[in-house]
């Protein structure tokens, strides 16, 4: 029997829920999943630029653990790019170090309720307004 999986740290959530390829329909492509654990892997080591033993740190997990997330994630990102399919990003075994929530009319993410004003894209606001990430 295996140990169960910790949950991963995860700094602050995606801006955006997926990617889909440029000139093809939706329904042909299919999707692939990549968990909020792999894109803050991805997202710390290639677009922060930090060593997997920093990442590791920041995300609560073993270097080679975090070695593994990340080529799970590359493997995911390269069969999307190369089969032309949806990435969706969403799940996995995590917990966001803060609160955060997006607003359902603008989509914009807000740290806490209170960092939440209004903006163009919203015609109103309050807690009702806002999906709680978790």
């Amino acid at each position: 029997m295996s140990r169960p999986q910790k949950s991963r740290k995860i700094t602050d959530p995606p801006r955006m829920s997926g990617f889909k390829p440029f000139g093809m329909a939706s329904c042909e492509m299919g999707s692939v999943v990549l968990q909020y654990d792999e894109f803050q892997c991805i997202k710390l080591v290639n677009y922060d630029h930090m060593s997997q033993e920093e990442a590791s740190e920041l995300m609560a997990v073993s270097r080679p653990t975090l070695t593994r997330i990340y080529n799970k994630a590359l493997e995911k990102i390269a069969t999307a790019f190369v089969e032309g399919r949806v990435v969706r990003i969403a799940g996995g075994n995590i917990e966001f170090v803060k609160e955060w929530y997006k607003c359902k009319k603008c989509f914009r993410l807000f740290e806490g309720t209170e960092s939440h004003t209004r903006c163009e894209g919203c015609t109103r606001f309050g807690k009702d307004e806002l999906i709680r990430l978790s």
